[in-house]
């Protein structure tokens, strides 16, 4: 129990409600010293202009809204002007955590007369009519995904927006979402829509100190992350830090569920520094008695007929949302992702301890993964292909959607360790003259890679069909048919076909005892038919292939510059009479046979 007088913050009592001593003050004085070193938060003019574009948005709104009431619904002109409509923010600019080039994921709320289909339809050209000019420089709406969204470029700033419709006449300016009674009567696509802004509010009414707790989130978030670069009209900023851990698609947590962990902490230790926070974190959260679900409240009941968290013994690492309806926000970690997510928290605490100690730095905290460099011998490079530009967004969204199912069969083969699969795919385009060129180029192959296109994280290329059906809205999206972009180029009387492929990596960790040659052609197989039975595939463009590729065969473009590529090791003698297992030319992961057939490299 908490002392009288004395607020208890989550589940539990504090573990220590000790005031900052000098050296702590002095170790988060250098952590937002070294978070402002890397870039980590933006310049006041952008905060101010990212609030301008919000306004802007708000009364696109509410015209909006008032369009669509008069124009469409013919309502009398009293209901009307009650209707309103408002946006909320959510995940990282609601949280606080955002910086130079971070997307604003914003929720337009509207009242019951107003639809979905009105929201795509009339939205898009009010937006138009109502930004200043040329301050639209992009926008993509993406009505058929599993949370419907339209993505824009506002003013060099990127706006996810999604829709949701209350059973209520009136949505004014100053109503408030945390009302479980606003649920009622809403679809379920609208109360997933709802659940953003509702979580994120809930986990800053749960904190004790939101300045701490942002400044430890920025933190854990920056030491979660990967290398990218951010583009931006007025910067690019190169990344090269992270432990390649953030991605909920395929397996590892995402943003929501970082800010719980860090929420977690901080109702812990009440009046803890930021950097005392980061280093509890990783004592914390990597001595978790998992599967004992994290919680920053009791669960609630509501007035919905709808499922809410009670317990599941296949989540590995439960992180439970802390507004009605509470979901877990981590049922995609496998038994893999959850090893190295184990293994990254001990490093974090070895190298804390010695920040604190003066040993070691917080920049040694953030040095980037070594997924290509050092940490396996053994990947599987999985490619997905296609013939046109439009169908590759959709498909390889779809195929980056399966790869956790994937990972969780390789999980199941015994002679395994660890499959982890890297946070992000690579785009690629290349040119071919014949078909023979392109079967290699759909096996794999990276000969005939267009030298005028730089290789792009799907992180970075940020496409907004790619990203809809990676988070699993495929199955209601139409593959772009783009029977013209099929045709070839001719350039000095040759034909030139196109073909985008984006490959996405599984790091494959063998067991000490295991058979260091396996097969997993069944584990393959299952994964490619799951694919390529999805309704829209469509073998006259898509393509998909799984290829065994060794530390010394990968592209020179996953290495960031200055980072070394592993080497082909030196031949050993061969053994005359058997051949020993542990040389290291033996090839030890066949996919499928050790030459595979055509059908084996493609989607044919």
């Amino acid at each position: 129990m908490a002392t009288q007088g004395t607020k208890q913050w989550g589940v539990t009592p504090p573990i220590s409600q000790s005031l900052p001593t000098e050296k702590e003050v002095a170790a988060n004085d250098a952590l937002m010293a070294e978070l402002k070193s890397q870039n980590n938060f933006e310049s006041p003019e952008e905060t101010k202009r990212r609030g301008t574009v919000l306004q802007t948005l708000q009364k696109i709104t509410v015209e909006f809204v008032k369009h669509v009431s008069k124009e469409v619904r013919k309502l009398p002109q009293n209901v009307v002007d009650v209707a309103g409509g408002k946006i909320f923010t959510y995940g990282s600019y609601r949280l606080g955590v955002y910086g130079p080039g971070s997307d604003i994921d914003t929720l337009v709320v509207v009242p019951k007369h107003v639809s979905r289909e009105d929201f795509f339809e009339y939205f898009p050209s009010i937006i138009e009519r109502m930004a200043p000019k040329d301050a639209i420089q992009e926008m993509t709406p993406v009505p058929d995904a599993f949370v419907p969204i339209i993505k824009l470029e506002f003013s060099g700033i990127s706006i996810d927006l999604i829709f949701a419709r209350l059973s209520v006449a009136s949505v004014p300016i100053n109503l408030l979402l945390k009302d479980t009674n606003l649920l009622r009567g809403v679809e379920e696509r609208d109360l997933r829509s709802l659940n953003g802004t509702r979580v994120t509010d809930e986990i800053l009414d749960l904190v004790p100190q939101k300045t701490t707790f942002r400044t430890a989130l920025r933190a854990i978030k920056l030491w979660a992350q990967s290398w990218y670069t951010l583009r931006c009209d007025w910067a690019s900023i190169n990344r090269r830090l992270g432990r390649a851990i953030y991605a909920n698609i395929i397996g590892f947590p995402g943003g929501v569920a970082w800010a719980m962990l860090v929420a977690r902490v901080c109702q812990l230790y009440p009046h803890a520094t930021g950097s005392v926070i980061v280093g509890k974190f990783f004592n914390i959260i990597g001595k978790w008695s998992w599967p004992q679900p994290v919680l920053l409240k009791n669960i609630e009941d509501g007035p919905l007929q709808v499922r809410v968290y009670k317990g599941d013994m296949f989540h590995l690492m439960p992180i439970i949302t802390p507004a009605y309806p509470s979901m877990c926000a981590t049922h995609n970690i496998t038994m893999s992702t959850k090893a190295i997510i184990m293994r990254e928290l001990e490093r974090g605490r070895e190298i804390t301890d010695k920040i604190f100690m003066g040993q070691l730095q917080w920049k040694d905290l953030f040095n980037k993964h070594t997924f290509f460099t050092h940490d396996y011998k053994y990947y599987l490079s999985i490619v997905a292909a296609s013939r046109t530009k439009d169908a590759q967004q959709v498909w390889s969204g779809h195929v980056e959607s399966k790869v956790r199912l994937l990972v969780t069969n390789l999980d199941n083969q015994g002679s395994i360790e660890v499959a982890r699969p890297f946070n992000k795919g690579f785009d690629r385009v290349h040119h071919c003259k014949n078909e023979a060129e392109i079967e290699a180029v759909l096996g794999g192959d990276l000969k005939y890679q267009a030298t005028d296109v730089k290789t792009e994280t799907t992180d970075a290329v940020k496409d907004p069909k790619h990203a809809a059906a990676a988070e699993g809205g495929a199955e209601g999206m139409k593959m772009p048919n783009g029977d013209s972009e099929t045709a070839p180029t001719v350039e000095n009387g040759t034909e030139i076909h196109t073909i985008y492929t984006t490959t996405y990596y599984i790091g494959i960790e063998l067991r000490q005892d295991g058979n260091k040659r396996l097969d997993i052609s069944y584990q393959s197989k299952e994964y490619k038919d799951l694919c390529l039975n999805w309704v829209n595939y469509n073998e006259e463009l898509n393509s998909l292939s799984i290829v065994h590729t060794r530390n010394y065969d990968l592209p020179a473009d996953v290495f960031a510059p200055g980072e070394t590529k592993p080497a082909r090791p030196t031949k050993k003698k061969v053994v005359p009479k058997k051949r020993a297992l542990e040389q290291e030319d033996t090839p030890p992961i066949p996919v499928t046979a050790k030459k595979r057939k055509s059908e084996d490299t493609n989607g044919g």
